[in-house]
C-alpha cells in the first residue's frame, strides 16, 4: 500500500484540505495532525504513481499544504512527515533497518509511555520491537504492540475513511464576541474556506447561501432577542468563486446591525446545481478581460447599494406598450426561472388571420420606438396635422391596436411604471413620424376622443 501524509497549515483547518484530497482517492482519513491519503487503488488512473505524486505534493493543484512525505503504512508515513522525511527509496532489506532507527516519540502511540521507556533505554523502535511482548503488553497495553506491528505493516490497519456530506452545513465556535457584523467576516472565511472544498469535491456551484449568528445573550434591558439572526446570499449563476461571494456577503453584512454580541456562525448551501465545465465562448480563455463578470458587478451593487436602487427591464408578453417592461430589482430578476418573453402584440387587429397576422405581428415589433415617455403627451393639431416641435409627416402605419385598455393594481406595483388613465374601450392607430427638429417619434391617434374627434399623443422617442 501506499501511503501520502499531508501537513496543513498552521493557519488552516485540515477538513478543507481532506475534502479537497477527495478527488484523487476515496481513501481519505484525518489522524493526528496530518492528513492521510492510501492511492495504490487510484494511482493508474492518474498515470501512476510518479504522476499523481507530482500533483499532490508538488502543489501543482490548489491543495495547500506545508509538508509531505509517503510511506508503506501510515504510521510510517507520519512517523516521517514528523521528522521532514520526506520518503525512502531504499530497498527492501534496508527498508527494515531504518525504521528500527526511527526515534519512538514519531509512534503516537508510545507518547503516554516515553518517560519511562526512556528511562529503560528505549528510544528508537528497534529497541521497542527487541523487548518482550509479554512485559511491554503487561506494563504498556496491547495497544501499543499493536500500534507497532500495524507501523511495520505486520497487522492490517482500520480507518474510518471520509466522505462528503450530501448537503452542505456547518458550524464553528468564535474565538472571541463578535460585537459588529463585519466582525463576523474573520469566521465566515473559514467557512467559505470548507465551502469550496465542498463544492470542488461536488462538482458543483452554490445558487443561495445562509449565514446564521447565534447570539451570545438572550435578552437586553429586559427585551427578549431571537436567539439567532440570518442572512441570506443568491447569485445569479453556479459559482465556487469564494472571493466573490465574500465581498458579496461583507456588503450584506456591512447594511446589518447585531442585537447583541455573537458567539457562533452557521452556513448552510441551501440551494446548488451543477457547474458547468465547458464555455461557450468562441474566443481563447487566456485573452479575457480581467475584472468581475455583468451579474457579478449587479450583486455587488445591489449588495451596498440596495436592491431596490439597481433596477433593470423585464419584458412581458402584453399587448399595451405600457406595460411591454417592467423595472424591477436586477438581483432579483436573475434569480427567477422562466420570466415572460414577448412574442408578438397579442390583441392586435388585422384584417387577415393565419401566417399573415404572425408575420404582421412581427413586423409591428420591428418599429417599436427605443423609448416610451412614462405618460403620452397630447400634441396639438392643425388643419388635421398633428405638430410636435413644427408639422409632422407621417412616414410609416397605421398600425391599430384596438382593445380594452386599462392597468390594475398590480400593473402600477412595479418600480419606474406610472399611471395611465383607465378607459373601457380605445382605438389607436400608431405612426412612425419624422419632425424636423425632434427626429423620428412614435405617436399614435385616438380614434374614439370627445365627439368622435382624432386626438394625437407622442408615447415614444427613437435613438
Amino acid at each position: 500500500m501506499n501511503w501520502i501524509a499531508l501537513l496543513p497549515p498552521s493557519d488552516a483547518d485540515a477538513l478543507p484540505l481532506a475534502w479537497q484530497a477527495l478527488r484523487f482517492t476515496p481513501r481519505v482519513c484525518l489522524i493526528d495532525e496530518t492528513v492521510l491519503l492510501e492511492v495504490s487503488g487510484s494511482e493508474r488512473l492518474w498515470g501512476g504513481w510518479e504522476r499523481l505524486l507530482g500533483l499532490i505534493c508538488e502543489q501543482k493543484v490548489p491543495l495547500r499544504h506545508d509538508r509531505w512525505s509517503q510511506g508503506a503504512t501510515s504510521l510510517v508515513a507520519i512517523a516521517f512527515l514528523r521528522l521532514g522525511v520526506t520518503g525512502l527509496d531504499a530497498a527492501e532489506g534496508a527498508i527494515q533497518a531504518v525504521l528500527n532507527r526511527l526515534p519512538l516519540h514519531a509512534l503516537t502511540a508510545a507518547n503516554d509511555a516515553l518517560p519511562m521507556l526512556h528511562r529503560a533505554g528505549c528510544r528508537t523502535w528497534g529497541d521497542l520491537r527487541a523487548l518482550p511482548r509479554a512485559g511491554v503488553a503487561r506494563r504498556f497495553g496491547v495497544g501499543l504492540l499493536q500500534a507497532l506491528d500495524q507501523a511495520y505493516g505486520e497487522q492490517p490497519e482500520s480507518h474510518y475513511w471520509l466522505s462528503l456530506p450530501e448537503q452542505f452545513e456547518q458550524s464553528i465556535e468564535l474565538l472571541s464576541l463578535a460585537e459588529s457584523a463585519p466582525m463576523l467576516m474573520f469566521g465566515a472565511q473559514r467557512l467559505l474556506t470548507l465551502l469550496r472544498a465542498w463544492l470542488q469535491g461536488r462538482h458543483l456551484g452554490v445558487l443561495t447561501l445562509e449565514l446564521r449568528w447565534r447570539y451570545d445573550l438572550c435578552r437586553i434591558d429586559g427585551v427578549d432577542l431571537p436567539p439567532h439572526g440570518q442572512l441570506q446570499l443568491r447569485t445569479a449563476e453556479p459559482t465556487q468563486d469564494m472571493a466573490h461571494l465574500g465581498r458579496l456577503m461583507a456588503e450584506n453584512l456591512a447594511r446589518n446591525t447585531l442585537a447583541a454580541p455573537v458567539n457562533a456562525l452557521t452556513l448552510r448551501a441551501t440551494d446548488t446545481a451543477p457547474l458547468p465545465t465547458v464555455s461557450a465562448s468562441l474566443l481563447p480563455s487566456d485573452g479575457a478581460v480581467e475584472g468581475d463578470s455583468l451579474h457579478q458587478l449587479v450583486e455587488r451593487l445591489s449588495a451596498r447599494l440596495g436592491g431596490d436602487h439597481v433596477l433593470c427591464a423585464v419584458s412581458q408578453a402584453d399587448h399595451r406598450p405600457e406595460c411591454r417592461q417592467r423595472w424591477v430589482p436586477a438581483a432579483q430578476n436573475r434569480f427567477k426561472q422562466g420570466t415572460a418573453s414577448r412574442t408578438g402584440i397579442p390583441g392586435a387587429f388585422y384584417p387577415s388571420g393565419g401566417s399573415a397576422v404572425r408575420e404582421a405581428t412581427r413586423v409591428g415589433d420591428m418599429y417599436l420606438p427605443t423609448w416610451l415617455l412614462r405618460e403620452p403627451l397630447v400634441l396639438q393639431v392643425h388643419g388635421n396635422r398633428p405638430h410636435y416641435q413644427g408639422p409632422l409627416r407621417l412616414l410609416v402605419g397605421p398600425q391599430r391596436l384596438e382593445t380594452g385598455w386599462w392597468l390594475d393594481d398590480s400593473d402600477r406595483g412595479d418600480a419606474g411604471q406610472s399611471e395611465v388613465v383607465k378607459v373601457g374601450l380605445a382605438l389607436r392607430d400608431y405612426f412612425i413620424a419624422y419632425s424636423a427638429h425632434a427626429g423620428l417619434l412614435w405617436v399614435y391617434r385616438q380614434r374614439l376622443g370627445p365627439a368622435n374627434a382624432a386626438e394625437w399623443f407622442l408615447q415614444g422617442l427613437y435613438a
